[in-house]
């Protein structure tokens, strides 16, 4: 857009250059606009960023057991499926807990047994009167702590088969293996036990899908919506265009040598694993694809402010313009502007209604008619150094 802008003005005080040093007459006027008719056009407007291909969704494996390393599955890259081997720790610590437990069970089971026949035998004795409600109490109490003890041993031997199964670690996901920090051999910490979160031993990511966080300049963010179509490039693939889908545009801005960017979020289908984690894409959002039945180039459109620059220039008279100026107009400098008609009788000042643009050209839905032509003027800044620019080469060539 900026460069387009400035295309125009170096084209215009060219044009100003040539006139102005031709024919070689001081009379000579400089010609400050352009003519340009009302006609259909189609407007296009896209908003370019850059950004980096990211995983979706990743997850770190690690080991619920802690050990040395014995066996490594998958290398980086590595597609897996879902609940295949990715590692295995040392079992024997896990074993021998799980023996020391079923034997603690059997022992539980004994105590049980021998508790309760001897509650069974002093409830019996104690409803004949020949021991004491002391004695039967101490039964009861010992037939009650030895169903305890059973459960205890239970869970206890459950835990020790859980201990020893973790020592295989398991995909949980069907995805690509992107980082492996551990090597066989490695002694390892459990994130259950470790207060530092246990030991990484590898990190997935499912790569079918990705997505692409591109930072999108706080001028353009409101024109981004989610579902909207994204084309994107890497420089691997100089030829190929790759489609997304916006899924997200993140609240929170950021702020890079006074730049403020919106991260915006694109999902991509990656079905042939084209796009790596970390490459680099160029971002194009179209914004605006569409043929309007009318519309003006966007220098033609002027507002009450600086139409009072350009109007002389035109010899607009000043009570014309200042009769066109009484009433106010709903949506000035929002909807609302003013253009320079040209009719048999000069340039007339009139009111349109706007809508869509591609900054370049600007639909108009109500004001003038096919055909109309307008004045295209510069800027009042622009005007302003272009009457000081011929002045100096009026005064320098004569």
């Amino acid at each position: 857009m900026s460069n387009k802008i400035f295309k125009g003005m170096s084209l215009l005080l060219l044009l100003i250059l040539v006139v102005g040093c031709g024919g070689g007459k001081e009379e000579e006027e400089f010609k400050f606009y352009a003519l340009k008719e009302a006609a259909s056009q189609q407007l296009e407007l896209t908003v370019e960023a850059s950004g980096a291909v990211e995983a979706i969704s990743s997850i770190e494996i690690k080991s619920k057991a802690s050990g040395q390393i014995l066996f490594l599955g998958a290398e980086i890259g590595d597609y897996v499926e879902e609940g295949v081997v990715l590692a295995r720790i040392d079992q024997r610590t896990p074993t021998n807990t799980l023996d020391q437990a079923n034997a603690d069970l059997e022992v539980a089971k004994v105590r049980l047994s021998n508790a309760k026949n001897q509650f069974e035998r002093s409830k019996r004795l104690h409803d004949e009167g020949n021991i004491s409600d002391k004695s039967f109490e101490d039964a009861q109490e010992s037939f009650s702590s030895a169903r305890a003890q059973l459960v205890r041993a239970e869970v206890f031997l459950e835990n020790a088969r859980i201990a020893l199964d973790d020592t295989s670690v398991r995909s949980p996901i069907a995805g690509t293996v992107i980082s492996r920090p551990a090597e066989v051999g490695q002694v390892i910490t459990s994130p259950t036990s470790a207060v530092g979160g246990g030991t990484l031993l590898m990190e997935m990511a499912d790569l079918d899908n990705v997505r692409v966080r591109a930072l999108i300049d706080e001028i353009d963010i409101g024109k981004i919506s989610i579902g909207q179509e994204v084309t994107l490039k890497v420089s691997a693939y100089r030829d190929k265009k790759f489609v997304g889908v916006v899924s997200k545009i993140e609240p929170m801005s950021r702020v890079d040598q006074n730049v403020t960017t919106f991260p915006v979020l694109i999902d991509i289908e990656n079905k042939d694993n084209l796009l790596l984690i970390g490459m680099n894409t160029d971002v194009e959002i179209e914004i605006l694809n569409e043929k309007v039945a009318l519309a003006l180039p966007a220098g033609s459109l002027r507002t009450r402010k600086d139409i009072l620059s350009v109007a002389p220039l035109l010899n607009i008279k000043e009570d014309q313009l200042r009769n066109f100026l009484a009433n106010k107009v709903d949506g000035e400098n929002f909807d609302a502007y003013i253009v320079l008609k040209k009719t048999k009788k000069g340039a007339v000042p009139t009111w349109i209604k706007t809508g869509k643009t591609d900054l370049n050209y600007v639909e108009v839905k109500d004001g003038i008619n096919l055909k109309d032509t307008v004045y295209v003027l510069p800027s009042e800044g622009l005007i302003k150094y272009q009457q000081k620019f011929s002045e100096r080469v009026k005064n320098r060539f004569g």
